[in-house]
């Protein structure tokens, strides 16, 4: 097949590119080379696969994104803007990159001549809010975000908007309810709910993946609004401390990108997958603590960290994935867990060069009085 990954050139497209050359197909990335993900001057990755073609180009210029869609079997939407904090005051940049350049996309497939036959979307867990808990007293809830009278109090821990007792974290399922926290993701269920939308309208084979917190080689250690492992990665190798929210104690799911490559691959593979969505993660919640302390440890340094003991607005204390669905349905079995996974980042890490802003984030956040 001939395909084609918008924002192919990132962390997790290329990843995808690389497997499904090495299955044969020919592959066409469309990327922007974001100057936050790929530097100033903008060079194409070394990682990039040489058998793949490239196309420098934004998913919001409709008639450069056209010109790239044009031939295609199958797209692998991965573009957008990431970045939960930034986005909460990057409101235009996210929407339009997010929303609007997923708009394009299905424009096309809506209104031009294509042979396009699959279209699988990123999505996020973000668009969870917060995970599934247990109630002792109240059984299976959902709630919404956390009081702020009980953050500013330091109670960090989730509690049944019923009875007000402290609720336990369970595995989030698909069928969670939706209750999208920031910008970022509502944009993301956005784009998820767009391109189901459009696929079931259009009979184009539609699958959205909703990724946990994705992390592995080629992760842009610069960017301090990516995911934690690599912001953490990149304190600690510029001698500095990383910085904990709360108490450290909050879980997420940490998925090595070689297993969100493979689900991408057998998503397109498998015809059970078509229209739907599916959770991509390892089943299992790490805190937020042990992975800066593993980090520290595979890096040979102590482990000195931060700890605040402040909060962000719109942050979730504990979301980690249920992945009987995807392991049923498309025989997707997570194969780098966080012990092994952590190896393979710091191995790829400390041949890196990278500069740490996480300080200069901070700064915007606390400035739009979004850090407490």
């Amino acid at each position: 097949m001939k395909v084609l990954i918008t924002g192919g050139a990132g962390f997790i497209g290329s990843h995808i590119a690389d497997g499904l050359i090495e299955k044969g197909h020919k592959v066409r990335i469309f990327d922007i080379l974001h100057p936050q993900v790929h530097g100033e001057k903008r060079r194409i990755p070394d990682y990039l696969n040489p058998k793949a073609e490239f196309i420098l180009g934004d998913v919001c210029d409709y008639n450069a994104l056209k010109k790239a869609v044009a031939g295609m079997d199958a797209i692998y939407h991965e573009a957008a803007a990431v970045g939960v904090g930034q986005s909460m005051y990057q409101v235009r940049e996210y929407t339009e990159t997010n929303v609007l350049g997923t708009a394009n996309l299905l424009h096309i497939l809506a209104n031009e001549k294509h042979r396009v036959r699959k279209l699988i979307v990123a999505s996020s867990m973000s668009i969870y809010g917060e995970g599934k808990y247990e109630c002792q007293r109240c059984g299976i809830i959902h709630p919404a975000l956390r009081r702020e009278k009980d953050l500013q109090a330091r109670r960090w821990e989730m509690r049944c908007p019923v009875c007000r007792r402290n609720a336990k974290p369970v595995p989030t399922d698909e069928e969670k309810p939706l209750r999208p926290t920031s910008v970022y993701a509502v944009t993301k269920r956005d784009q998820e709910e767009l391109c189901l939308s459009v696929g079931i309208a259009y009979k184009i084979p539609t699958v959205a993946l909703r990724y946990f917190n994705v992390y592995g080689p080629r992760q842009a250690l610069s960017n301090p609004y990516t995911g934690v492992c690599a912001i953490f990665s990149s304190r600690i190798l510029n001698g500095k401390p990383p910085v904990i929210w709360e108490d450290g104690e909050q879980k997420r799911d940490f998925v090595h990108v070689r297993d969100i490559a493979q689900a991408n691959l057998l998503a397109l593979e498998k015809q059970e997958a078509d229209y739907q969505v599916f959770n991509v993660g390892t089943g299992e919640g790490v805190s937020i603590g042990t992975v800066a302390k593993k980090i520290a440890e595979r890096l040979g340094m102590p482990f000195k960290a931060e700890y605040p003991r402040k909060f962000r607005a719109g942050d979730i204390r504990h979301c980690f994935a249920d992945i009987s669905k995807i392991k049923r349905m498309l025989g997707y079995s997570p194969s780098v867990f966080f012990d092994k996974g952590v190896d393979i980042l710091i191995e790829w890490a400390q041949e890196q060069k990278c500069e740490d802003k996480m300080e200069q984030a901070m700064k915007e956040l606390r400035s739009k009085g979004l850090a407490s």
